[in-house]
């Protein structure tokens, strides 16, 4: 009995769970948020829901990357949690284009629906533009979404979507070529993963020795994780 009591909360629980956050999140969108205190809140009680599937230590070092350069065209691919995406609205310009790309049913974050898309969208603030694709990153159809969204390009890319070799390759084939000298491109789970199937640390190693570059990574024995980023 109380398995299935549990079962029957848990919807409204959760539902209750991101009223309350779209609350928190709406009264915040007039204030400018430092790389340190998006992470706070981010890793805090009241943002567990959207707390992303990152190393808060490591996505510091991002962070404050996007904090220093300030972008004003953002392309994410991979929604996940909403944790990156959140951070890429408190740091980015206050007017900035934000599009993030999702797959439903894709295999590596599964896509998302209903109240999270409101939760997302009320991430937007001040005079920024916020845009969510749920669709395949390596549709034409997609590309071509993303290019009419962003005519003077992107500055800042994060792929965080298909971890395979050819995936997140492809990814970076079809949208690094879109982003401004002077921005940056960065890649999530640049750590040889234990999943055989994931490929991103093969990506990270050929295109690290053609660019400038940084890594976040806590320890390289971790088996996944760890951010890269290409100064373009």
């Amino acid at each position: 009995m109380k398995e299935i009591l549990k079962s029957a909360l848990s919807p409204l629980l959760m539902r209750r769970g991101f009223r309350r956050l779209e609350q928190v999140v709406v009264r915040m969108n007039s204030q400018d948020l430092t790389a340190d205190e998006t992470i706070r809140f981010l890793w805090s009680d009241e943002a567990r829901l959207i707390q992303p599937w990152q190393h808060p230590e490591e996505f510091l070092g991002l962070a404050k990357v996007i904090e220093q350069h300030r972008p004003s065209a953002v392309l994410e691919i991979g929604t996940a949690n909403g944790g990156t995406l959140f951070a890429a609205t408190r740091l980015a310009r206050s007017d900035a284009v934000i599009v993030s790309i999702d797959l439903p049913g894709g295999e590596f974050g599964g896509g998302y629906g209903g109240r999270k898309i409101e939760l997302y969208e009320s991430f937007s603030r001040k005079d920024q533009r916020l845009h969510l694709l749920r669709e395949d990153s390596h549709a034409k159809e997609t590309l071509a979404t993303v290019c009419a969204l962003f005519p003077s390009g992107i500055d800042h890319l994060f792929i965080d979507g298909d971890h395979t070799y050819s995936g997140s390759m492809k990814d970076f084939e079809m949208y690094g070529s879109l982003v401004n000298q002077g921005g940056t491109i960065a890649f999530h789970d640049i750590v040889t993963h234990v999943n055989p199937s994931f490929g991103v640390d093969e990506v990270w190693g050929e295109l690290k020795e053609k660019h400038t570059s940084e890594e976040y990574v806590l320890d390289w024995e971790q088996q996944g994780a760890g951010i890269g980023v290409l100064f373009v």
